[in-house]
């Protein structure tokens, strides 16, 4: 991870969780990284945890306060070498219990939220011909679970995008990956106790460990050039 040194990264839920653990290891790894997240006093104790992070305060649902966060990054920092896409919510509940409001907040959350970001550094990253862009999906943008119709249609559609922006993207220099884990413990599960249709519940299953996200993610980033890992399935063994 030698090649880490000297670049810029900006990882998107990077206060807590997987996107804390992410940010996290790019700093340790040499990069100078912008932690953006929504919740302002949990972002700033983060990143005075990190050497040369940098936190911002953004909705990432909001096409404003994504510009003014991309405002800042290029001007504090450089327009980004790597762009995570970590930040996303999560509930369970039947399509006629799921209410619009919530049903928006994840869908622009986990899917319209990475689309702002990737839109507002890609230019910059195709112009210079390098960049990479990682997408933390999920089990559950290819397979569908009940009481997930917000999620799953959010992910499947970050799935979606991520593969557009694959072929679209194919000899620029610019590389994309997905990043598709199962269950993994974070405390995006504490409030879920809803089962699942045989009945186990969900939080109770065998799950991935946040840093084993964090080490695909360094994975597929520290490839040579010349190499696009386009998707990674993570699974519990």
């Amino acid at each position: 991870m030698s090649g880490m040194r000297g670049k810029t990264a900006v990882v998107t839920g990077a206060s807590r969780g997987i996107g804390a653990g992410i940010a996290e290891a790019l700093a340790a790894q040499g990069a100078r990284v912008a932690l953006v997240a929504r919740t302002e006093a949990r972002l700033r104790e983060r990143a005075k945890q990190i050497k040369g992070s940098i936190a911002v305060t953004c909705d990432v649902t909001d096409p404003a306060s994504v510009e003014a966060a991309t405002k800042r990054i290029t001007g504090e920092l450089a327009a980004p070498d790597i762009v995570v896409n970590s930040a996303g919510i999560f509930s369970v509940a039947v399509a006629e219990e799921t209410t619009a409001d919530a049903f928006l907040d994840i869908v622009n959350t986990n899917l319209v939220g990475p689309f702002l970001f990737v839109r507002a550094f890609l230019g910059a990253m195709k112009k210079r011909q390098s960049g990479h862009i990682v997408s933390i999906g999920s089990v559950a943008d290819r397979t569908i679970f009940s009481g997930n119709a917000a999620y799953s249609a959010a992910k499947f559609g970050l799935r979606a995008v991520h593969e557009v922006l694959r072929s679209e993207l194919r000899g620029t220099g610019v590389r994309t990956t997905l990043i598709s884990p199962a269950a993994t413990n974070t405390d995006i599960w504490n409030d879920v106790t809803v089962t699942d249709p045989v009945g186990k519940p969900h939080s109770k299953r065998p799950m991935l460990e946040p840093d084993d996200v964090v080490q695909a993610v360094l994975f597929a980033l520290s490839q040579p050039q010349r190499v696009n890992v386009d998707e990674l399935r993570l699974s519990h063994s």
